[in-house]
């Protein structure tokens, strides 16, 4: 018998033949199918990055689509609602006039409180930072002037410096070295012992020392004051030239609203968010080219320490110091008394408004305000937060869009609400209702999107459905990152609600009570509004840090 194996076999290449045939036919038939579903996948991937790519456009084309059969069906008359392309020749002519120089007169104030404010901060901070005498004597009373707001400020600053641009200068630099100043003590007192060490063993000089040391391991967390200065001087700024300015990006919105031309609002809306992203931008680029070793994130680290009575004692000599100097320029009458009227009738003054009902009557109706819009608020965040983290596709869909909106300066939204809204209270909570929706719905959605994986795999293995999960796992999981959220939210409710009746002057409440106020040159009046509103933003803080302790308590406990 002869071997089918054997390759000398006459009868082998016949063989050979018909399995090389089949393997090629095997092959190529593997070859189509592999080739189909290489086709298949790619058609698929090629739908799913396609509808990837198109989902955050959905929402901006059907607000357009709906702003434009609205316009074009006359559901709202023109003047409260133009049309797209209206909006389009407004933004095109104003290009053209008017729309680029006010924004640079608004870009150049801002610009020359920025530099000052960050000088005073800087220098403030690291002498802070540096000395634990002079944090002592600065600390209280800086920290005191932090609680108030610049907006607080604003009505007591016209009477003094008037409606010109040293009014808006020092309100910026006050908006910009407050976070600048808390950031650089921080990154200068959070400088590790063990650079200490190596500065001693060098033998480094003082200027090598702040040199190769201080300013690299300050650097990050001064970086990161920089940028929520720039976005406080942008939005202190806006609500300036709202308020008190003939020229600038803000007055030409507040023109806009008065000639009922909200195709100008519109526009300068756009140009306001535009602009608060490219400064943003501008200085995560600056962060990420200057700083480019390993370093701790802000906030990681901030030294401590317990306040003893010699350490009460030098913080008492500075108010001390300034308060006994006041009652002395007004004893003497170095300033006028309207300007600046003694400490006592300030006192005095507050006295007759809280027996006579004026103070605690404004008061309570502005806490109202605060409260309801920082419910809906809060509400509105809190769904839309979770929502975002937990569903990819709702992520993709409103992510962009909110992300856009948040670049907006939230004041920017004052002239357009009013047109909108009226300038009664329905308009002032709904304003409140926005300045404290942005800060849940960010510190949510990032909460739910950072849960560990190990939840998800006891949500399956347990089989829970959705409310299960909602409960029994998201909600305690993102607790700690809500109630952050919470508490900027608590504090922007409150300053929303006082900058809404500084622009909306309609009804009773704190803001307008401080307005009218100015308006009488009642200094005395003003000064102890500020004081009230910086009392009561600290307390809030406070509540709110005790509230997301307590709260969150259970997740410490072994």
């Amino acid at each position: 018998m002869t071997d089918p194996t054997d390759p000398t076999d006459p009868i082998f290449p016949c063989c050979e033949a018909d399995m090389l045939n089949t393997a090629n036919s095997t092959i190529l038939d593997d070859a189509v199918d592999e080739a189909a579903r290489t086709a298949s996948t790619a058609r698929a991937g090629g739908r799913a990055i396609s509808w990837s790519a198109l989902l955050p456009w959905a929402l901006p084309v059907f607000v357009y689509l709906l702003w434009w059969k609205a316009s074009q069906a006359g559901w709202m008359s023109a003047q409260i609602l133009p049309a797209p392309e209206r909006v389009w020749e407004t933004a095109r002519d104003l290009l053209h006039d008017g729309l680029v120089s006010n924004l640079l007169i608004s870009l150049e104030r801002l610009a020359i409180g920025f530099v000052l404010g960050t000088l005073g901060g800087a220098l403030l901070g690291a002498l802070m930072g540096a000395s634990v005498i002079a944090e002592d004597a600065i600390a209280p009373l800086f920290y005191a002037i932090a609680q108030v707001p610049p907006l607080a400020l604003l009505p007591l600053l016209m009477v003094m410096l008037g409606i010109g641009e040293a009014l808006k200068i020092v309100l910026i630099f006050k908006a910009v070295a407050i976070p600048v100043a808390i950031h650089t003590q921080t990154g200068v007192r959070g400088m590790s012992w063990r650079l200490r060490e190596v500065a001693g063993v060098l033998r480094l000089g003082a200027w090598q020392r702040v040199r190769l040391l201080v300013v690299p391991a300050a650097l990050p967390a001064f970086l990161t004051g920089v940028r929520q200065a720039l976005a406080q001087g942008w939005l202190t700024l806006i609500a300036v030239e709202l308020l008190a300015s003939s020229e600038g990006i803000g007055y030409l919105m507040v023109y806009g609203r008065q000639m009922f031309q909200l195709d100008v609002v519109f526009v300068c809306i756009v140009t306001i968010g535009l602009t608060g992203f490219a400064i943003d931008q501008g200085v995560q680029r600056i962060d990420r080219w200057l700083v480019r070793w390993p370093h701790e994130a802000p906030g990681a680290r901030v030294a401590t320490s317990a306040r003893g009575g010699q350490r009460y004692a030098r913080g008492a000599v500075l108010p001390a110091a300034i308060l006994a100097l006041w009652a002395v320029a007004a004893h003497l009458h170095w300033v006028d008394a309207n300007l600046l009227p003694a400490p006592r009738a300030v006192l005095h003054g507050a006295l007759d408004d809280l027996r006579s009902g004026a103070l605690p009557v404004a008061l309570a109706h502005t806490l109202a305000r605060a409260g309801e819009g920082l419910l809906a608020g809060a509400v509105a965040g809190l769904t839309l937060g979770i929502a975002l983290g937990a569903v990819p596709w709702v992520r993709r869909a409103f992510g962009p869009t909110l992300t856009a909106l948040r670049q907006v300066a939230i004041f920017a939204w004052i002239p357009l609400l009013t047109a909108w809204a009226g300038l009664g209270d329905l308009a002032k909570v709904i304003f409140v209702a926005l300045a404290a929706f942005f800060p849940v719905v960010l510190a949510t959605s990032r909460a739910v999107e950072g849960l560990p994986p190990a939840l998800v795999e006891v949500a399956l293995t347990l089989r829970l459905n959705a409310l299960q999960r909602l409960r029994w796992l998201i909600v305690p999981a993102i607790l700690p990152g809500v109630f952050a959220g919470l508490r900027l939210a608590l504090v922007y409710a409150w300053l929303g609600a006082i900058g809404a009746e500084y622009l909306m002057p309609s009804g009773v409440g704190l803001g307008t009570f401080m307005m009218d106020a100015q308006q009488l040159f009642r200094t005395d009046r003003l000064l102890a509004a500020a004081v009230t509103i910086g009392a009561l933003g600290a307390l809030f803080g406070w509540l709110g840090s005790r509230l997301e302790a307590s709260t969150t308590r259970w997740r410490t406990r072994h």
